[in-house]
């Protein structure tokens, strides 16, 4: 479904992305994982047309979206949620994933039938009537997935949608992005929990300096001794192996 080629973005003398490839399968739900500062951001804003590749392309459904501005791959069927969570205060739950239904649906009723029924579908059907800006950390990511999962998307972006949830809102919140893929909606989530990377994701690709540093499984990538020295530092792959000293 998705193809990301060679892609690369810089800026100025900074190198954000190097020579990025990975590929989602339809039906999928794939991680990108890495280390902060690593780029994930980055790729995600190109992949979904924020940020244009200083080199390289993103195929969609075979189809290069050189030339599709951020809205029209939204309503070819691509849709993101965003790391910092900024829903529009003076709406309420309701009427902030109605923004996202309006994409399909042009009649009111229709956007806030359907803005009901997702917002209840991600756990937020008791607080459907609340503004927006009472949620807590973990209603506002609900929310904006709901937003997102509003406009009826093939693919779904998922950047960092656990990030700042507790253990118990992590264990409630997987097993409704499960459904979504089940559903039929292709995912691609950035995520710094691994639990729940080990727990949703086929595959897994690791980003580090902007450079794709190791794909597979998620038990293959977290055994890599790459991918072990980018989270942890240099050495740390072989003490763990118990090959060096603990000082080294």
């Amino acid at each position: 479904m998705l193809e990301v080629e060679h892609v690369g973005r810089r800026f100025g003398e900074l190198v954000a992305i190097a020579d990025a490839s990975l590929a989602v399968a339809p039906g999928s739900i794939t991680g990108l994982i890495g280390p902060n500062g690593a780029g994930k951001t980055t790729l995600f804003a190109i992949i979904s047309g924020f940020l244009p590749p200083s080199s390289g392309r993103v195929l969609y459904g075979g189809e290069d979206l050189a030339a599709v501005p951020p809205h029209a791959r939204a309503a070819r069927g691509i849709a993101r949620t965003f790391q910092i969570v900024q829903p529009f205060a003076g709406l309420s739950v309701r009427e902030n994933v109605a923004v996202g239904a309006f994409l399909r649906h042009a009649d009111r009723r229709d956007a806030i039938a359907h803005a009901t029924a997702v917002a209840t579908r991600v756990g937020l059907g008791r607080d459907l009537d609340r503004p927006a800006s009472d949620l807590t950390v973990a209603g506002r990511k609900r929310l904006e997935l709901a937003r997102a999962l509003a406009t009826d998307p093939q693919l779904l972006l998922l950047d960092e949608v656990l990030a700042g949830l507790n253990p118990s809102e992590i264990r409630d919140i997987v097993p409704v992005l499960r459904g979504i893929r089940e559903s039929g909606v292709t995912i691609l989530m950035i995520e710094h929990v691994m639990q729940a990377v080990m727990n949703l994701c086929e595959r897994v690709y690791v980003l580090a300096t902007g450079r794709i540093i190791a794909s597979g499984t998620p038990a293959e990538v977290t055994a890599d001794p790459a991918v072990i020295e980018a989270y942890l530092g240099h050495g740390a792959a072989a003490r763990l192996a118990g090959r060096e000293p603990a000082h080294a």
